[in-house]
């Protein structure tokens, strides 16, 4: 195997020198090793967790809707990963590494997506336990919740390009910020304190720099193509100077986008696109939440959702508070669980983990239970 290993190993050799080597890698805890890279194990983890199987029935979004042809956070995630390889692969970085953060970066979102996030934020405040961000919650589910309360053992810098993958905020250039593990966790637990500690997060990596432009990229072409799949848009609405410069079409705006940042990256310390594409950039995702994401959850809706959330947060904080074995709460979840985290995890924390790990469908069901 010692020759496998080696093989598996030649990759580094070929890399730029702003890319992130396997040697590099560090875990929180020791582990033996095998003849995978620790990135490559690392994309193994993400894929075989549950929380990955779970992306296949949560909303990108458009929720309730009977178009198999929309987009689930499945797709995105798959999307965010070929995007952000072809870029590292492009630019000579570590594609391993890469994979990891793109695939794991929204194992945290919630039912109904954003929508959802808001909603268990608000409930996240009120109950003491902080601000809740999707991003924050995937590093939490890979350290603390995955196997069975044991967490999966990620390398810092795979999840440090989860924590800061932000595809909400867009910037001219993407340079690194190295830190150490103690920085790392420092940066995540201030994010449950303070409300502007989400946008202050910077990637360590280059690797991680590629995983937050690839997300934008990964989403602002296909949330227009299931717009207008949906009736919610028509082509014409989107502005003609940005259909004349990215295109009109997913496939186009991609292309677009990853051969300019591939053409003003390659063989720099950052990641940065032209500043034409930037300004096209900042304007089409303008146009996507004034005329889809706006319009795509009717205030009845979002109600819904909230009645939702709120009903089922409050059943199954009772159901812990009375350690009911019998509940679904411990039945689906808590049962299985290590001591570890039920001794080091309060109540109230137990139930936000456990909604924000459903997906849409079983959430509607634990409603649907309850107000039968």
């Amino acid at each position: 195997m010692e020759k496998v290993k080696e093989q598996m190993v030649k990759r580094d050799l070929i890399l730029s020198e702003f890319a992130t080597r396997d040697s590099e890698a560090i875990r929180f805890k020791d582990e033996s090793s095998d003849f995978r890279t620790p990135f490559f194990r690392d994309i193994d983890r993400i894929i075989y967790s549950l929380s990955y199987t779970r992306y296949i029935d949560k909303t990108q979004v458009f929720s309730l809707n009977e178009n198999d042809n929309i987009s689930k956070r499945m797709t995105h995630v798959q999307m965010v990963s070929k995007i952000a390889r072809t870029i590292g692969r492009a630019l000579g970085l570590n594609e391993d590494l890469i994979e990891a953060g793109a695939l794991g970066h929204d194992l945290g979102h919630v039912p109904f997506g954003h929508v959802g996030e808001d909603i268990l934020n608000e409930i996240s405040l009120s109950c003491g336990e902080g601000y809740f961000n999707h991003n924050v919650q995937s590093v939490r589910i890979l350290r603390n919740i995955e196997n069975n309360g044991r967490g999966a053992n990620i390398t810092l810098q795979v999840l440090d390009a989860i924590m800061c993958h932000n595809g909400e905020l867009e910037l001219r250039e993407y340079r690194p910020v190295r830190k150490t593990k103690e920085e790392f966790l420092a940066q995540y637990e201030e994010t449950y304190k303070n409300k502007k500690a989400i946008k202050a997060l910077v990637p360590m990596t280059l690797e991680g720099c590629v995983v937050r432009i690839s997300d934008i990229i990964g989403y602002i072409g296909r949330d227009i193509e299931d717009a207008l799949r949906l009736g919610v848009i028509k082509i014409e609405d989107v502005p003609k100077e940005i259909r004349n410069l990215l295109g009109s079409s997913n496939r186009e705006i991609i292309n677009t986008f990853v051969t300019d940042i591939v053409k003003n990256s390659y063989g720099k310390p950052y990641i940065t696109m032209s500043d034409d594409l930037f300004k096209a950039l900042v304007s089409l995702k303008k146009f996507n939440y004034e005329y889809i994401y706006s319009r795509a959850n009717s205030e009845e809706d979002i109600e819904l959702y909230r009645r939702m959330f709120n009903k089922v947060f409050t059943h199954t904080l009772r159901d812990v508070v009375a350690k009911d074995k019998k509940s679904n709460i411990y039945r689906v979840f808590l049962n299985d669980m290590s001591k570890e985290y039920m001794d080091n995890t309060s109540n109230e924390r137990k139930v936000i983990d456990y909604i924000a790990g459903m997906t849409d469908d079983y959430l509607i069901e634990q409603y649907n239970e309850l107000v039968r």
